[in-house]
């Protein structure tokens, strides 16, 4: 069960680890005397990190969307630890693509932010399931995969074939493994990231108020995963859990009720989602 994983000696592999959310993971995990197997892109932000971390970790540079460099990865990781518990697949971008955009921009978005998932999957579930030992697969996917907001049609298709994935892998975890290996969706809410502020310095910059900050993620991430929850979706200072939750009931009864295609924001039904909202029920 996922409460035994976060623990001293267990190995985690976290992508995107350099800055933000992964970043984050690795100093709370390093905290619980995790080892660590730490990716990313920034070289030199990757060392940094590894550097301040007071467990083992091993480091490789690389990008998400190259099979190679993830298979690297693999390679690096069994052979400095032999064994993995944990597998975060946390790279992503946010670079957007429009339903009619060039088709390459499309293909490397989504090399980034689902094939890679799947390209690790193949590569660390089976040694997962071979160990006799507790372990787990977290992804990220986002709110706007399952709300589907117009504007970013990549990242919301990307995000929403993530959360299926997960769903997917789940489940089939449960008939060949039980409880022993588990999946879960990690769905950030708004967050004081550079994924959404380019450029932020977090030592530095005022942080605005509605966001919540990245430790403050991985907390709320840590309490629920060892609870053994699936979905782990965070609030921030702005949204509330009980908003998340009517903005996912009226986003999937657009399908039963027949409405227009993302009808929160269409024009004809805006004023009917506004009283949606302010209704307690």
């Amino acid at each position: 069960m996922p409460d035994n994983i976060i623990i001293r000696d267990n190995v985690a592999v976290i992508t995107g680890a350099a800055h933000g959310l992964g970043a984050a993971m690795a100093r709370h995990f390093a905290a619980e005397g995790m080892q660590l197997s730490l990716f990313d892109r920034d070289e030199q932000a990757l060392l940094s990190l590894s550097e301040a971390l007071a467990v083992k970790t091993c480091c490789t540079v690389g990008d998400v969307a190259s099979n190679e460099d993830l298979q690297t990865l693999y390679n690096n990781t069994m052979s400095e630890f032999g064994r993995v518990s944990l597998l975060v697949n946390n790279a992503a971008v946010n670079t957007g693509a429009g339903p009619w955009g060039e088709p390459g921009l499309w293909l490397k978005h989504l090399q980034t932010n689902l094939l890679s998932a799947v390209t690790l999957q193949y590569l660390f579930v089976p040694g997962m399931l071979s160990h006799d030992a507790p372990a787990a697969v977290v992804n990220l996917g986002s709110k706007e995969g399952i709300t589907t907001p117009p504007g970013n049609a990549a990242y919301s298709a990307g995000k929403a074939a993530i959360k299926v994935l997960t769903e997917q892998l789940a489940h089939e975890l449960l008939q060949v493994a039980g409880d022993r290996v588990t999946a879960h969706l990690l769905i950030p809410g708004y967050t004081w990231t550079p994924m959404n502020f380019p450029g932020m310095d977090e030592k530095t910059d005022n942080k605005p108020e509605a966001v919540w900050t990245a430790d403050q993620v991985i907390d709320y991430f840590k309490t629920c995963f060892t609870n053994g929850d699936f979905y782990i979706l965070c609030p921030d200072n702005e949204v509330t859990p009980e908003m998340d939750a009517k903005r996912i009931a009226w986003a999937s009864q657009d399908i039963i009720e027949n409405r227009p295609a993302l009808s929160r924001w269409h024009p004809d039904w805006k004023n009917q989602f506004d009283s949606w909202m302010k209704n307690k029920r």
